[in-house]
């Protein structure tokens, strides 16, 4: 397996990917978003991008997506690993671990300050390897208030 950045000829296998993503967290994301997350992903002037894990066949075992951002009590930059999927049959197969490895030695080079993400409290697969990888969680809850329809 390898992981790199997701390019212009994975679209097809990262949309069947990214369906999966949203269904697993039983959510229903415009086309119009998925779109622009498509955009985003591609564009080297976004804060958005997105690394896929690649069998020897050439086939997308998962997916991540991160957003860099400034922070108020650092002058580096830190990185929020906003969507992270395996697929179903992958999963166990270190596809997970092998993107947030490599996610955190990209950010390692460029003197990120900080990596971080959250789950819901309930995936309790994904918080096995999160503790893992990660030492356990940190405490904090988070608080959400929308202020637009999704989309």
């Amino acid at each position: 397996m390898t992981v790199r950045a997701v390019g212009p000829g994975d679209r097809d296998a990262w949309r069947i990917l990214w369906d999966e993503y949203c269904a697993f967290y039983r959510v229903t994301v415009p086309a119009e978003v998925t779109q622009t997350l498509w955009h985003r992903l591609l564009d080297p002037g976004s804060p958005v991008s997105g690394l896929v894990a690649v069998g020897p066949d050439g086939s997308l075992l998962g997916l991540c997506h991160y957003v860099l951002h400034p922070h108020t009590w650092s002058v580096r930059l830190v990185c929020y690993l906003e969507d992270l999927f395996t697929a179903g049959p992958c999963r166990g197969r270190g596809v997970g671990r092998a993107l947030i490895s490599h996610l955190r030695e990209m950010g390692a080079a460029a003197g990120w300050g900080r990596l971080y993400w959250n789950t819901e409290h309930d995936n309790h697969q994904a918080r096995a390897l999160y503790d893992k990888v990660a030492g356990g969680a940190d405490g904090y809850v988070r608080y959400l208030i929308p202020l637009a329809p999704r989309g």
